[in-house]
């Protein structure tokens, strides 16, 4: 978690707001995961897999996300911190459903297609790869802009899991290891949710008192040049 200090400098940058590259990398990503929604999405119900409908539903948030973005792109830096807050929340409830989900799917488990797994996972990969690749040089930015980025990275990941997860199922013939892998990229974003929270948070908090403290600077400068 990064200080006060160091979120305000970042988040008041206008370096990274003011970059057309930023935008068009935004919205070729939320190009990109509003089309693979929608195949996994298809792949998850034809191959009986909860890693891929995790998989598909983050693909859904992370598009949703990305417009969220560009949409406060130009705003000042408050907004974008309270974009970056409820980008975060809605991050954790989505954690929250796929450990509700593959905790029910454990009393009435089906053996997923691990060949629809493995193909769609590698698919998926390369999609987030390209997208992570796009946006890895703004990884460091306000809260807005690192909870882009950690989308982005947390999906490579989860890809990453799923091929394993596919590899599992054929190996041992159970469901165990895709359900063990939905419940892995639920944790993954959990932990996303919380480190954005947390600097979306610190940034609304330290701003405020960072103008209240300017504002009041303001007039014993002017009573001080009063003086004879």
């Amino acid at each position: 978690m990064v200080g006060c200090a160091s979120c305000v400098s970042k988040a008041g940058s206008s370096e990274a707001v003011a970059d057309p590259r930023l935008r068009q990398a935004l919205w070729v990503a939320l190009f990109l995961n509003a089309t693979m929604f929608g195949v996994e999405a298809v792949a998850a119900l034809y191959g009986r897999s909860v890693a891929l409908q995790a998989d598909a539903v983050d693909f859904f948030s992370d598009a949703a996300n990305y417009g969220i973005s560009l949409f406060v792109l130009g705003m000042g830096v408050q907004a974008r911190a309270r974009a970056a807050l409820f980008k975060g929340v809605t991050m954790g409830l989505f954690g929250v459903g796929v450990l509700g989900t593959s905790l029910y799917r454990t009393w009435f488990q089906e053996v997923p297609d691990a060949q629809v797994m493995g193909i769609i996972s590698v698919l998926a990969l390369v999609t987030n790869l390209a997208v992570a690749g796009l946006l890895y040089r703004y990884r460091g930015g306000d809260s807005n802009m690192r909870s882009v980025w950690l989308c982005s990275r947390n999906d490579a990941l989860a890809n990453l899991a799923v091929i394993a997860a596919a590899s599992g199922v054929l190996a041992t013939g159970t469901g165990w290891p895709d359900l063990l892998v939905a419940a892995g990229i639920a944790t993954l974003c959990l932990s996303a949710a919380v480190q954005v929270i947390g600097q979306a948070r610190t940034e609304l908090r330290y701003l405020p008192s960072r103008a209240g403290h300017t504002h009041q600077a303001g007039p014993e400068t002017r009573l001080v040049t009063r003086q004879p």
